[in-house]
């Protein structure tokens, strides 16, 4: 993948992406918020409606308050307009599905025509011929596709309402599809969220993504917000936990009082409400709407900058910060 994104790279980004690094160090040794640059990555979100029913995810079981829709394609093009000068890679997935949105394949070719690298998550339920063809004449340029079971009794577990047969068959399609187009694109991930349920599978699902011919797998700690309901749900596999079950399930990282994504990425959801970070699915801190104001605007603001100031002071404090992984990618 960082061979492809230098091609996304221009002289200006590449000030930029110093500017950006530079403010932040600034900001972690003055203990003061200092913003040079802007943002070098975007999360948008086509649509916060899905298919399934995934036990910790708000938009699957149904806890989430917030309405369901799918990002306007005028807002998007919008906000494209706006960071395409700075950004050099989007994931094009906050909640939900992205394929439930009918302007998704027109997303990634509006952002692959701004010269930036593109990618998406998926739980893989819509990957039939015909898509997979969309898919690749997009230029979409990396997809990850969940598989949290090898079997269909361990897979629905988890992903409630999901079939995995029809997943794997999906996969298969991408990956001839890749190679009838004679593409290298999307570079296609695996994702398997280890769980108490799923631990015993791994070894199977690593054969099973060799064969199915895929670029990469990633083992994946799980993410839980109700430990009342679904501590169960945490593998007995210590690596593959972020949690200390001795410290009253905090997560393991010290939490140090900094934090790169928000002085490099920007997070819209499809209302078009700009959160500091992907960690905050229900929109508890906006710092602004691209709706109405401009996001680089949005991001050099005081609503922002405020946020970055509690994260310099005291990360702990902020409940969105206790369940993140950075620092904790697991080596397998």
């Amino acid at each position: 993948m960082s061979l492809c994104l230098l091609k996304y790279i221009s002289l200006k980004k590449l000030i930029n992406l110093f500017k950006i690094y530079l403010g932040y160090y600034l900001s972690i040794f003055l203990k003061k918020v200092v913003v040079l640059g802007y943002p070098f990555s975007i999360t948008t979100e086509p649509t916060n409606n899905c298919n399934l029913h995934c036990l910790e995810c708000p938009s699957g079981n149904d806890s989430s308050k917030r309405m369901k829709g799918n990002i306007d394609f005028e807002l998007y093009k919008k906000i494209i307009d706006e960071v395409k000068d700075y950004i050099i890679y989007q994931m094009i997935y906050f909640q939900g599905e992205p394929f439930l949105n009918p302007e998704f394949f027109n997303l990634i070719k509006y952002a692959d025509n701004n010269n930036i690298y593109t990618s998406t998550s998926t739980n893989g339920h819509f990957l039939s011929p015909e898509n997979c063809e969309k898919i690749v004449k997009s230029r979409l340029k990396k997809i990850i596709i969940s598989i949290d079971g090898t079997t269909q009794e361990t897979y629905e577990k988890y992903r409630i309402g999901g079939t995995l047969e029809n997943v794997i068959e999906g996969v298969k399609n991408l990956v001839l599809l890749k190679k009838q187009l004679k593409s290298k694109y999307p570079i296609v991930h695996i994702q398997f969220l280890v769980l108490k349920h799923n631990e015993h599978q791994i070894k199977e699902i690593k054969s099973l993504t060799k064969s199915l011919g895929v670029n990469k797998l990633e083992l994946k700690s799980a993410q839980i917000e109700n430990f009342e309901k679904n501590s169960y749900l945490i593998p007995a596999i210590e690596k593959f936990s972020r949690y200390n079950k001795e410290n009253n399930f905090n997560i393991k990282s010290k939490l140090l009082n900094r934090c790169f994504r928000i002085w490099s990425t920007l997070i819209v959801s499809w209302e078009g409400t700009i959160v500091p970070c992907c960690f905050d699915k229900e929109l508890q801190y906006p710092v602004g709407n691209a709706v109405n104001n401009s996001t680089l605007e949005i991001w050099k603001s005081k609503e922002f900058s405020g946020f970055r100031r509690k994260i310099l002071l005291n990360r702990k404090k902020t409940p969105i910060c206790r369940n993140c992984s950075e620092g904790l990618r697991i080596k397998y």
